[in-house]
Order: C-alpha cells, then structure tokens, then sequence
C-alpha cells in the first residue's frame, strides 16, 4: 500500500492562506453589475488585451468602458479579431489567469476558438445577473469587501460587499500629448458632482462649465472639490502622480504667468499647473485627513493606449518631500515599477503616514510580486503593507487575482520558514496581517460587520 505524499511546505502555507480572509482594496467593480456581462469582459480584460496587441492584434484600445458598456457587435468584433493571436499569449501570466478563471468558475477546459466561443459566451451570459452566484464566486475567492470607485456605485444593490474610493479630478497624471491636463481636470470637476475620472490616453476633452484664468479661480475650483468630497460615503481617495511631472514649490507670480501661457503650454507650464494645483489640494484635504485615506498610483506613464512602467529617481525623492509636508495625511502608494519598490519600502520605513499597498499593473506579473513581497516583508512592519488588490473589471478578474497572490504569498513565507525566520504559524499570522488586519484598520470592513 502506497504512503501518502506529503505536501510541501509552499502547498501546506497555501492551504493555509485559503483560511484567510481578503480585504480587496482596489476595484473597478460595477454595483449591480458584478460579474462578466460576457466573455470580452474576461478576455479583453485591459491587461490581456495588452497581451494580444503585442502579439500582433491590430486593436490595442480598450473597449468601451462603465458606463458606456460596448454593444453586443462591438464585443463581437473584437473577440473574433483577437481568437487568432490567443495561441502566442498562451505562455503569459495573463493568459494562464484566463484559464484558471474559466476552468475553475465555468468548468470550461477548451481552448477559446472561433468554433467554441459564442457558446461560452453565452454561458458568461447567463450567469451575468445571479446575484447568488455572483456571491458564490467572492466567497470562493475569500474577499469578505471590495472598494470600488464611488461613481461606480450604481443604486447600492451591493453596499453590504462594497466600500467606495473617490477617482474624480487626476491633477497630477500626464495624458499623451497634453500639457494642461491639471487644469482641464480641475475645470471638470468644477461645479459638478463626483463621476468617474478620464480614462489613460482617453483623448477627448468634452467642454467644461467652467474655465480657469486666473489665481483666484484656481482656489475657488480647489475649495470647490475638496468641499464636494462625500467624506462619509468614502475611506479613500485614489489618484496618479505622474514621473513625467517635475514637482517643485512654485509662486503665485509664477502661476499666474503660466497660466497666461496656456494656450502655448507645454512641459515648463505643465508641470507648474500639477505642483501648483496638487499643493493647493493637498493642503486643502489636510483638514480632513481623519476622514479619508490618499492613495496614489506611481509608475506607469501613457503611451497611445495604455502604460508603460516607467519612475525616476527624482520624482521618488518628489513625492517623500511632498508626504513629508502633509504628516496628517495618510498616504498610500500603488507601486507599478519592480525597480522602484526599495526605494519606496525605505520611505515608508522613515515616513510615518505612508504605506505600500499590492502589486500595480506592470507589477501584477508572477516574477514581480515574488520580488515585491519578499522586499516588503523583510523590510516593513506588517501595518504599513496591504497585500491584496485586484485591480478588477468584474469579480471574476478578483477571483483570478485572488488565487494567485494566494499562490505566491505561500511560495514567499514558505523560504522565510525554510531558513528559520518564521514558523507556520507564525507566517500564517503575517499573512492574516497583511491580506485583512491592516486594511481593515485603514478603513476596509468585513461583509460580516458593516
């Protein structure tokens, strides 16, 4: 009679880490609309389709996004351009995340083909709507709450699993070829309600209730947002500082001449508007740094469609001085440059209110968070990292997420146990930290206690 065989340390801390609850910290999850409304929202998920055009699929764009859903033609279109180039992503981690979740949620083994894929289609389809199901699928994954962006709300059908972060005015994000951007964001965003921001490289600029010529207006816009901010609808804010963006101490004098050199904008006047108007902002929201947490992303920078991991040096010594002005604030970064992550696990070592959350997306690549977790583990207390955010469209892209943070969390603690630095238990214990107990303490509730 055979014996058993025994697990390995990584698949015995795995098994363990299944115990473990998640707090999701970072979405794009639709209330009313959780799951997949067909199979374009699983494979054309932004990251795959990055997959595919560097394979040679002539559209690299994102499809129509919340709340212009694309039409059933248009997803149509594009699955059907994009079949053939699935065989050479076949060795990504995108693409393999793309199996896990139809195996393992649809039971679905087949290679995608143009034969197969309006039936599986359809199969997306019919579940789209079953709330039950939908809850099924975030219990499967252990994600007790999600935080979504506030505009994304819908009419609060799914508040009991989702909390909300303010993605409104990107005063310190560059967009492909603007220099004017901080402005025409802060005119946006001026005299209206929250909504959702301007996708990367979206290109279009629709017109604007208000438009800002001088100083003054600058403040009053400013005043205006910080004011309009639903406090208690939110436990963060999320926004881009940009690498491009020279962020330096600039007068009144020297905004309001670069404010009359609008029209002939370009780099100098740019990165004026973001330090001008990203101080302005800062200093504002200081007065309610009790109420909400400022999470930034930092790293990735426009190309026509989407990003490139891009950081300097300069912009990382930046952004310590710009948290160093604002101690009341608590700041959190969303990382998406592997090169950049000492550097930053060194300011969050010497700065108080800043912490590291997850992997951000030209980080959200096996290789990356293995580096990623091990540095931060080694290097900061378990309350200044949260290990978990999906970056997710729809549940299905958390669960994907989930597994495999789940997976290489386990590989990291299972080396630190194997030359003696933790137990199992001891390791289990970190994890249970940094997936659930510092979130929480951030703001990020339990479905269970709301």
């Amino acid at each position: 009679m055979s014996q058993p065989i025994s697990l390995t340390l990584a698949q015995e801390l795995e098994q363990g880490l299944a115990e473990i609850p998640l707090l999701d910290v970072h979405t794009h999850l639709v209330g009313g609309k959780l799951a997949a409304r067909g199979l374009h929202d699983l494979m054309l998920y932004h990251m795959v389709i990055s997959d595919l055009y560097a394979a040679g699929c002539p559209s690299g764009a994102r499809l129509a996004q919340f709340p212009a859903w694309p039409s059933r033609e248009e997803a149509r279109q594009r699955i059907e351009q994009a079949i053939p180039y699935l065989p050479a992503i076949r060795n990504t981690s995108m693409a393999w995340l793309l199996r896990v979740i139809l195996a393992d949620l649809y039971d679905w083994h087949e290679p995608i083909s143009a034969e197969n894929w309006t039936r599986l289609d359809d199969l997306l389809r019919e579940r789209a709507d079953d709330r039950s199901w939908q809850a099924s699928v975030l219990d499967r994954a252990g994600i007790r709450r999600s935080c979504t962006e506030l505009a994304r709300r819908g009419a609060g059908e799914d508040d009991g699993r989702l909390q909300y972060a303010l993605e409104w005015g990107f005063f310190t994000r560059s967009q492909w070829g603007e220099f004017d951007t901080a402005l025409y964001e802060l005119e946006r965003c001026w005299g209206r309600l929250p909504e959702s921001p301007l996708p990367v490289s979206g290109g279009a600029r629709p017109p604007t209730e208000h438009v800002i010529r001088t100083v003054a207006d600058v403040q009053e816009a400013v005043q205006y947002y910080v004011n309009h901010i639903p406090y208690n609808q939110l436990i963060s804010m999320a926004t881009h500082i940009s690498t491009d963006i020279d962020f330096h101490p600039v007068s009144e004098a020297e905004m309001a001449a670069a404010l009359n050199r609008r029209a002939q904008a370009g780099s100098l006047e740019r990165d004026i508007y973001a330090s001008y108007v990203n101080e302005a902002f800062l200093s504002a929201l200081e007065q309610h740094a009790d109420e909400i947490i400022f999470q930034f992303s930092f790293g990735a920078e426009p190309l026509p469609h989407e990003t490139a991991s891009r950081l300097s040096q300069r912009t990382i010594a930046q952004v310590a001085e710009m948290i160093a002005r604002h101690p009341r604030l608590r700041f959190q970064c969303l990382l998406a440059s592997r090169h950049a992550n000492q550097s930053l696990c060194t300011l969050a070592r010497e700065l108080p209110n800043l912490s590291l959350v997850g992997y951000w997306w030209h980080n959200f690549f096996p290789d990356a968070i293995l580096q990623v977790m091990a540095e931060r583990l080694e290097m900061l207390p378990v309350n200044k990292q949260v290990g978990f955010f999906s970056d997710a469209y729809c549940i299905e892209w958390s669960y994907g997420k989930a597994v495999l943070v789940r997976k290489l969390l386990a590989q990291t603690l299972a080396a630190n146990v194997a030359r003696g630095q933790y137990t199992i238990p001891e390791a289990l214990s970190i994890a249970r930290e940094i997936l659930y107990e510092t979130p929480r303490l951030n703001g990020m509730r339990s479905k269970d206690n709301h």
